[in-house]
Formats: C-alpha cells, sequence, structure tokens
C-alpha cells in the first residue's frame, strides 16, 4: 500500500495560515493608491483612508491598557466589547518596575535597539527602552506597524473571528515582495490569526514526511475591495510562498454564512445548547444555510480546479460538512481519496436530530472514505445518530451508505434527473462504506520544549515568580463563549474564597480570554461575576481575579504563565481536545503541579488524563473542593499524577494524530476502491494457462474457503430447524462431492492443502478432520488449527495432528455479556437466533429469502460470507413484506453491534465481523489472514521440517504454536512465505481461492502466487471464480499429473 507521503495533501480549512494583509511592505512605501479594474480603489494609506471607527469601538485618548475586567467596567459604556485593538501595550510591563532583572540576567539586546532607532519614531524607541528587550521582536511597547485585518469595512464581525490557539506563537511576518517593476506591493503575506492553530502545528510538525501540501481556505479579511487584478497576484504570490490558494467570498455571503449559521446555528448544536426564545426562530429556520452551501460549493470548486490525479484531500471541521459530498459528486474528484476531520464535539442524536437541515450535513459529510473525531464517544454518536436520521446501516467501523453521492447544490428537477440517470443507478446498486475512526489530537512536544527555553521565557517566569512571590497562581485560558464554561470557573472560584478564607489574599486566578463575537462574550456572562469577586475580596496590593485578553499576551509570557503556575483550570461545558491542557503538563515538568479538568472535554475521555482532578463545572461545590485538592496536595501525589499525564501528552502527539489519519484514509480508500471496482474488469480463472503452471512445480500450497466455496449451506429457516431438532442435516454434513474432491487433491504428495473456515472445531469440521486426514484446516477464523497428518518416511507409519488452540491464553469473560445482548435482540427480531462458538458468537438476523439489494460484507472473513440462498429459491421471491422485515433485521444488527462495540469492545479488545445476514463477535486480531501468515512462518506447519502433523504432542512443537499466537503478530510474512515454501531451486506455486480480500492481498505478495476471488464484487485478486464452479476447477487440477 502506498503511502501519504508519495501523495499531495489537499487541506481544506475555513481559514489559511497566511493571509494577505493590507499595508505598506518593508521598505515603506509612499502613500499612494492603485486604482482596480473594477470599481473600486483600495486606499493604501492605513490613516488618512481608514473609514471612521464607531464611537463604541473607539478608545479614548490616554485611556490606560485594560489589565483587568475591573479597569474594562469602569469604561464599558464607551467600550462595550472587552477585546480590545492589537495595538495595546502589554500589561506585562508593570511587572519590571516591581522585579528589575540583575544586570546581566538579561540578554542584551543593544544591536535590536540600534536596529529600532533607526526604523521606528523617537516616541517609539522611548517607549522602547523603558523595558528590558531580549530582541527586537520583544518590543513591549512597539505598536504593530502590519495589522492581519484592515479596517475599513462595513462588516466588522467578520474582523473578529478566531479559531487559532494564539495570535502570538507565530512570526509576526512570512513574506514581502517586489513586483516586477521593482516596487513594492501594497499588501504584505502576514500569518492568519483566525486559522485553526491545532491543525496547522500539527501539519507543520510532520512537514518532513508531508512533502508535497496545498492550504485551501479564505484569507479572513474582507475582500470586496480587492479588485480581479489584485487577487491574482495575491493568488500568485501565496502559492509560491505559501503552498496556499486563497477561496474568495464575497463579505455578505461569508458573514452570513459564518457569523449565522455556523456561530448561532451549528456551533450550539454540536456544544448540547439548542437556543430557546428568541432565537429559536433562526435556529429552526435559517435562510443563512443557503450562504453555508454556497461557501462550501466555493470550496468545492477551487479544490476541484487545483486537483490532480494522485491528491489526497483532507477537509476540516463544521464549517464544511457539506464539501466531501460535493467533492464526490464530481466526476474529476469522484474517485479521490476524501478524508473529514470535525476538530469539536459532536452530540448526541437527540439534539442533533433538532436542526432542520440535518439530512443534507449528515449526507455532507458521508461522502469522505473516513470521518475522523477527537474522541470514541463523538464517534459512536455520529454513527447513532446516521442510524436513526438517515436509516443506514452503522456499523462499530463505519456507515454503511445506501446509493449514490448526491451533489449537494442540486435540488428539486437537477436532482431527479441526476437520480434517474446512468450513474445514478450505478451507484445505487452498489453503496458505498465510510469508515468511522477515532484520532485524537495533540501537541508538538518538540517544538514547545525548544519554545519554553527561549531566554524570554525565562525572563517572564523569573518576573512573574518575584511579582506573585508567596501567591497561588491558578491559570486558566479559555474563549469567553457560553460553552466554555468560564462563568462557571468564577462561580467556583469565589465559592472557594468563601470557604476557605485562609487562601483569601494568597490565591490569585488569571484568566487569559481569547477572542470571541460580541454576542457570545455577553453570554458568557463573565463581567459582573469578576467584578463581584474583586469587590468582594481585593485589597489595596491584591485582586483575586486577573482578567487578560489574548491581545494582551505574547506566547512566551503565556508559556511562562504556565510555568509557575500552581494548578490549570479548564470547566468546558462541552468541548473537543483542550489542547491547552497538554501545554499546561508539558511546562510543568520541574514542577510538576495538578490540572483541574472538565468532565465534559474530550480530553478526560482518555485514560492518561484522569490523573488529573476531574470536576463537574455545574457542581459549584465539587469544584471549589478540587480547588482546596489541587493547592494542597503533597508533592509525591503530585508527581504521580503528573507523570500519568505527562506520559499520556508524549504518546498523543500532533505527528501520531498527522500521521494516522492521513495513513487511514489513504487506506479506507484503497480498499473503498478496490471493493467498489467493476467485477467486470477482474478476468474470469483462465484454467488452461493455470494447468501448465500447476503440473510444472515441485510443490503446491493451496488455500481454499470453505463456506461459499467447497460448499455453499443451507441457511433456510426450515434447514436451521433440522439441525436444532436432529443435530444433522445440510448445515453440518458435508456434500460427499466435496469430500471426493479434497481427498483426490491431498493424495497428490505435491500438493499440501488447507481449509479456511469460519465453522466451529464440533460439527462438519470435525467429520472433515476424520474423513481427509491429510487436509490441514482453519477454524473458526484462525481461532483453531488442525495441522495435517504425513507418513513418517522412515518407520512407513503416519503421525496424527490434532487441533491446536491459538487463542488459549486470552479472557473470554466478554461472552457471556455478549450472548445476553444478542438474545435480548432476538426476542425483537423474529427469525434470528444466536449461535455460541468456543471462541466466538455469531448472530443470524436474517435467515428469510435472500435479498439482491444487500448490502457487500466489509469483511469477508466471517462464516457469513457464503451464499446465503434457500432451497427453491425461484418458488420464494421477495415481497415488499420481506424488505421490509430484512431493513428492520438490518437495523437491529447495527444497533446490538454498536451496542457490543461500545460495552465490551475496547474492554476486551474484541472486533465485529458484519455478513449479509449475520454478523461475527471474537477477539482482536484474529481473522483467517493472520492464520495462514502463521502456517507459512519458517516455523510453521507449512516450512518447518516437522511438517503438517509430524512430531504433533512434542515439546518443543507444542511450545513454538502457544509462543505464536495470531494475536501476537507471531507468523506475519510480506513477500516470502520462508522455510520450504519458499527455497532456492524449487518452483512452489501459491493458489488462494475465496472471498477474504484480505488473505488474497496478502497472498499476492508472494512470489508465484495465483489469486481467485469468489465475492462477486471488487477485488485485488488476480482472477475472479463463480462460487459454483470451484469445486469443477480443484477436480480438474486434482487429475492433473
Amino acid at each position: 500500500m502506498s503511502s501519504f507521503r508519495n501523495h499531495r495533501v489537499i487541506i481544506a480549512s475555513l481559514f489559511l495560515p497566511t493571509t494577505a494583509a493590507l499595508g505598506e511592505s518593508s521598505p515603506p512605501t509612499p502613500d499612494y493608491q492603485i486604482t482596480q479594474d473594477s470599481e473600486s480603489t483600495v486606499p493604501q494609506s492605513n490613516s488618512a483612508n481608514q473609514k471612521q471607527q464607531p464611537a463604541y469601538r473607539q478608545r479614548q485618548p490616554g485611556q490606560l491598557p485594560l489589565v483587568s475586567i475591573v479597569d474594562d467596567l469602569t469604561s464599558r459604556v464607551i467600550t462595550p466589547l472587552a477585546s480590545p485593538q492589537p495595538d495595546i501595550p502589554n500589561p506585562f510591563t508593570k511587572f519590571v518596575k516591581i522585579a528589575s532583572p540583575q544586570p546581566g540576567t538579561t540578554p542584551s539586546s543593544n544591536s535590536a535597539h540600534a536596529s529600532n532607532s533607526s526604523n521606528e519614531s523617537s516616541a517609539d524607541s522611548n517607549a522602547s527602552s523603558q523595558v528590558p528587550s531580549l530582541d527586537r521582536s520583544f518590543t513591549l511597547f512597539r505598536p504593530r506597524k502590519f495589522q492581519t485585518t484592515h479596517q475599513d469595512v462595513r462588516h466588522s464581525a467578520r474582523l473578529q473571528r478566531k479559531q487559532s490557539r494564539s495570535t502570538s506563537r507565530r512570526p509576526t511576518s512570512v513574506a514581502r515582495g517586489s513586483n516586477a517593476d521593482g516596487g513594492y506591493d501594497p499588501w504584505h503575506i502576514s500569518p492568519n490569526t483566525h486559522c485553526n492553530g491545532g491543525l496547522k502545528n500539527a501539519v507543520d510538525s510532520v512537514k518532513g514526511r508531508l512533502l508535497q501540501r496545498l492550504w485551501v481556505g479564505t484569507l479572513g479579511s474582507n475582500t470586496d475591495g480587492f479588485g480581479s487584478a489584485m487577487r491574482k497576484n495575491i493568488d500568485k504570490r501565496m502559492r509560491e510562498t505559501c503552498d496556499s490558494v486563497p477561496v474568495w467570498i464575497p463579505d455578505g455571503e461569508f458573514e452570513s454564512c459564518y457569523d449565522e449559521f455556523c456561530h448561532q446555528v451549528l456551533w450550539p448544536c454540536l456544544h448540547y445548547a439548542v437556543p430557546d426564545a428568541p432565537k429559536t426562530k433562526c435556529f429552526y429556520e435559517s435562510a443563512s444555510f443557503k450562504q453555508y452551501r454556497s461557501v462550501n460549493q466555493r470550496f468545492a470548486d477551487v479544490i476541484i480546479e487545483n486537483y490532480s490525479e494522485g491528491d489526497m484531500i483532507w477537509v476540516n471541521d463544521y464549517h464544511l460538512m457539506l464539501l466531501p459530498a460535493l467533492l464526490r459528486s464530481h466526476p474529476k474528484t469522484a474517485s479521490a481519496p476524501i478524508g473529514f476531520f470535525l476538530h469539536v464535539a459532536f452530540p448526541s442524536s437527540e439534539i442533533f436530530r433538532c436542526l432542520s437541515v440535518r439530512d443534507s450535513l449528515l449526507k455532507g459529510v458521508l461522502g469522505a472514505d473516513l470521518v475522523g473525531f477527537q474522541t470514541a464517544n463523538y464517534a459512536r454518536h455520529f454513527r447513532q445518530t446516521v442510524s436513526r436520521i438517515l436509516a443506514y446501516e452503522s456499523l462499530p467501523k463505519g456507515i454503511q451508505v445506501e446509493g449514490p453521492v448526491a451533489p449537494v447544490s442540486t435540488g428539486g428537477e437537477a436532482e431527479k434527473e441526476w437520480r434517474e440517470s446512468a450513474e445514478g443507478k450505478k451507484g445505487k446498486e452498489k453503496g458505498r462504506f465510510v469508515d468511522v475512526g477515532v484520532f485524537p489530537m495533540g501537541i508538538d512536544v518538540n517544538s514547545l520544549r525548544e519554545k519554553k527555553r527561549q531566554p524570554e521565557v525565562q525572563y517572564w517566569v523569573q518576573l512573574l515568580r518575584q511579582r506573585y512571590a508567596g501567591m497561588k497562581l491558578i491559570v486558566g485560558r479559555d474563549k469567553l463563549d457560553e460553552t466554555q464554561g468560564v462563568r462557571h470557573k468564577l462561580e467556583a472560584f469565589d465559592h472557594f474564597l468563601k470557604a476557605n478564607p485562609e487562601f483569601q489574599g494568597k490565591v490569585v486566578l488569571i484568566q487569559v480570554a481569547l477572542q470571541t463575537t460580541e454576542s457570545n462574550e455577553l453570554a458568557g456572562g463573565v463581567s459582573d461575576v469578576v467584578a463581584r469577586i474583586n469587590a468582594a475580596f481585593s485589597t489595596l496590593t491584591y485582586q483575586p481575579v486577573v482578567f487578560l485578553h489574548v491581545q494582551e499576551v505574547t506566547f512566551s509570557q503565556y508559556l511562562a504563565l504556565l510555568t509557575v503556575a500552581d494548578a490549570f483550570m479548564v470547566t468546558s461545558l462541552r468541548e473537543g481536545m483542550a489542547l491547552r491542557t497538554h501545554e499546561y503538563v508539558e511546562c510543568q515538568e520541574e514542577r510538576n503541579r495538578a490540572l483541574i479538568l472538565s468532565e465534559f472535554t474530550g480530553t478526560y475521555s482518555y485514560s492518561g488524563f484522569r490523573s488529573c482532578f476531574a470536576v463537574n463545572p455545574y457542581d459549584t461545590r465539587g469544584t471549589a473542593k478540587a480547588i482546596y485538592q489541587a493547592l494542597t496536595m503533597s508533592d509525591e501525589e503530585a508527581a504521580s499524577r503528573w507523570q500519568d499525564l505527562h506520559n499520556h501528552v508524549v504518546t498523543q502527539t500532533a505527528q501520531a494524530f498527522t500521521t494516522s489519519f492521513l495513513t487511514r484514509c489513504l487506506r479506507a480508500h484503497n480498499e473503498h476502491a478496490s471493493l467498489s471496482t467493476d467485477p467486470s474488469l477482474v478476468p474470469s480463472l483462465d484454467v488452461p494457462r493455470l494447468i501448465p503452471k500447476y503440473r510444472h512445480s515441485t510443490s503446491r500450497l493451496i488455500f481454499v474457503d470453505l463456506e461459499g466455496c467447497l460448499w455453499v449451506r443451507d441457511m433456510s429457516k426450515s434447514a436451521m430447524m433440522e439441525m436444532c431438532k436432529s443435530g444433522k442435516g445440510p448445515m453440518v454434513e458435508l456434500p460427499e462431492a466435496t469430500m471426493r474432491v479434497l481427498e483426490s487433491m491431498a493424495d497428490d504428495p505435491k500438493n499440501e492443502i488447507w481449509v479456511l473456515s469460519g465453522l466451529p472445531v464440533k460439527g462438519a469440521l470435525e467429520r472433515l478432520a476424520e474423513r481427509v486426514p491429510k487436509v490441514g484446516i482453519v477454524a473458526e477464523n484462525g481461532c483453531f488449527v488442525k495441522t495435517r497428518e504425513i507418513s513418517n518416511k522412515s518407520g512407513g507409519q503416519s503421525n496424527g495432528a490434532r487441533w491446536i488452540n491459538m487463542v488459549a491464553n486470552l479472557d473470554f469473560a466478554w461472552k457471556g455479556p455478549c450472548v445476553e445482548i444478542l438474545n435480548y435482540f432476538t426476542e425483537r427480531t423474529p427469525g434470528s437466533f444466536v449461535e455460541e462458538r468456543a471462541t466466538s458468537v455469531v448472530w443470524r438476523f436474517w435467515t428469510g429469502p435472500p435479498d439482491s439489494t444487500a448490502p457487500i460484507d466489509d469483511d469477508a472473513t466471517t462464516t457469513t460470507n457464503e451464499l446465503c440462498s434457500p432451497v427453491n429459491t425461484a418458488t420464494s421471491p421477495s415481497s415488499d413484506s420481506h424488505y421490509s422485515d430484512r431493513s428492520w433485521a438490518r437495523r437491529q444488527a447495527a444497533e446490538a453491534q454498536n451496542h457490543i462495540f461500545d460495552s465490551l469492545g475496547e474492554r476486551y479488545g474484541l472486533r465485529i465481523i458484519p455478513g449479509q445476514n449475520s454478523f461475527l463477535v471474537l477477539p482482536n486480531n484474529i481473522s483467517r489472514s493472520t492464520a495462514v501468515g502463521t502456517i507459512l512462518h519458517p516455523g510453521g506447519p507449512a516450512c518447518s521440517p516437522l511438517g503438517g502433523g509430524a512430531g504433533v504432542g512434542d515439546a518443543d512443537y507444542d511450545g513454538w504454536w502457544s509462543s505464536t499466537t495470531v494475536g501476537s503478530g507471531a507468523g506475519r510474512t510480506s513477500g516470502t512465505t520462508g522455510g520450504r515454501v519458499s527455497s532456492a531451486g524449487e518452483s512452489t506455486l501459491v493458489l488462494g481461492i475465496g472471498g477474504d480480500e484480505k488473505l488474497l492481498r496478502r497472498l499476492n505478495e508472494l512470489d508465484d502466487a495465483e489469486t481467485v476471488s469468489t465475492s462477486r464484487r471488487g477485488t485485488d485478486a488476480k482472477w475472479k471464480l463463480d462460487p459454483r464452479e470451484v469445486l469443477g476447477v480443484l477436480g480438474t487440477l486434482a487429475q492433473v499429473r
């Protein structure tokens, strides 16, 4: 399988990592205007030509920077938004007056100051000289020269979007370039403060392996004033220098999509907040969905225009939920590998079903090959939502989608015509399977370690320790959205101070607020709580709550806060992965202090973070108690808790997230592509061509499926009733023709025959072993192996074979609860029954007439990979009632599989293999493919000098089998069979016949292998063969000598 390193990855995110910011590039250019070929003119002077800001946005002359929410409240009438402008002086400068660095402790920056004096104004230089500076970029009072967003716009709300984790962790500028005439453009490339910082950092962490990438997104600023010439210039420059392609969206359309639908409809729903009146109408009848669909279509158009054969497409987050289906429905990208990852939470079906556009959103996401989530709970919610709303078959591995992917942007007659087209009919017949996986995000630990060692971080650590000497610091960093639980945090802190008066004046909560919208900030209700706490507990020298905005804190200062903190507190009401907790844990490498974490974050769902102090944000007293415990625990307990947290952080990294998601996406696409391949493209087995190769080979290794190849069982209800009553019948009695063919093949000394089955040992396989002892048998999909009986050449006697238990060391305590669950569903599904085996459990949910439109098995290793056709099929035509009954049975089967997987799967390490009319539950890493790998191992029965049964019973041989269980991974080969099978000078033919695609792909890696598929679907096998012709082909080969 090819690696994602060999593909270019197109990364679609709402905001690009970099943006085109208006302003003069360095060196400065005179004030002038460039007339575009459109009617608009872009002003180049940021002072004279900018539109006057509204009065409530203006900072009054001489107003001091807002260092806490108390100061903010004093000017709330004039400045209702707590978010200050980016050019505010840094509030941390007051620490310098309290604790000035000693001579020699702060790195000198004379050269930087010299440089500043030549380019900055005298005022800026004087301000800079008041604070010790490490370098030019660290000068605190120097205002930002370039704005990443411009001010002369009407849609001011668009300027306040922020999705990144920090604005200061990125360089201040990326590139500035000259035009063809040697002059300078009226814009420059700058980091985009709105981009998804976690995604950007994750992609950058694997830049050595992800050599080819292309970002697709918006600039994050108003672009209606950009003329076509300027847009072309931006397109070219960003493509060449940043590997980015901007998506140009009208400002009004973007504002309606982002501000109204994404943040007022989708965001609350995904975070379990269904709005009440007066937002109810906006939530249920939002007309902004048209703009949301239009934005997704614009993204699709840009991606399709830039797509090349072999590219992978990675779609990110809830802003682009329609994009996968739009790409899948276009002929150019219909066969492209597409992955979708949701960076936020996904609610239960009872919440998501409240959306009026729920069907379109779900179908849009299901256009991907892989849908990824942060936690197993979010993935389970998604599977259940799809099953209950769209009535699709939901399996633990993914979703079976029926029919084609409809173009989301069409509707009415156009969509009706599309569904009636030949392509639509073809897609409806075969359907698709969409993988659903869990991929927890992490941080780039190595990069963070380098940053926290920087001199400026150590400098601020020293200042903070002197400023808050003798005090306990609790640090938080959240958006002011209602779902972030900042108000709940403050209420708990208030209760903590009241319940523990000895901590009054000794504990400070420093809350860093991330940028958000005005409506969300007001809805968060933080201001009044902060004012109440500070009014109640403040003194002349003590303020319990220090409220800072992210624009006021550089990333170095933020890392310093994490380093000196005595506790880090996250009280989100609902959140995905709180990566700031990972940063805190890494910064606490020396102090090992406590983490207080909400139970409703995705981070807490992982066992590695269970060593935190878990809190329910709605329980104010419980949260206050957790604060007390975190501040008073012993150093030994703190070190033990931190070690568990740190082990998880260094394992669940950004590199692991990116690599696992892209690898899984490519693998899922390849599997789906092979299943969707037209079977007519695979040639039928050419027996005359195979016979010469068969005749001239010195040895032959033949693997053949029993069910569906050598034996087509009668799965009708009458046959099963007969088996249940007498223990005999067509379900347990092998046909005589099958026995004779196997005997004839096994009599040839060149042949080594292995029969692969999912049946239990007792019954049909036991009879087969007695009748044809020279045939090796794999039972219960690899749980048991019967070695072959071969003659002892020296004594002329034959050594008897025996059954080997490959899973003897596994825990099967799961079988009891599993059977109970299946019995519950059996009572509610007519005609179904449970078949309990030694190491696995099968539930047959449908025993009625076959359904030609039944979905293809996702994994053919199950015992149900058979032609489940009853006797006298022609006399039992399908009817509407049969179809509805079978649909109900399939729905019940999907519910049962999800229930078993969620309650027992992770705990006991189980896998569920779905079939057309039943599914199988068995331990992980058990399959026919891994069993064959063990057989082909150099020490296995196909290659060992002991042969296929010689010496069975010897301690050494049994010891090898017990130490090479399938689950241990022993015996897995690639490209060679080892031992006798691949010995030099011998010509070994490996022939595999069956429907297990994983096994066939494995055998394809061997030299001189011929693989034949009987699954009647797309396959990677070299040949295809009708299952009814298998016995005839083997009979023909048996006569070749």
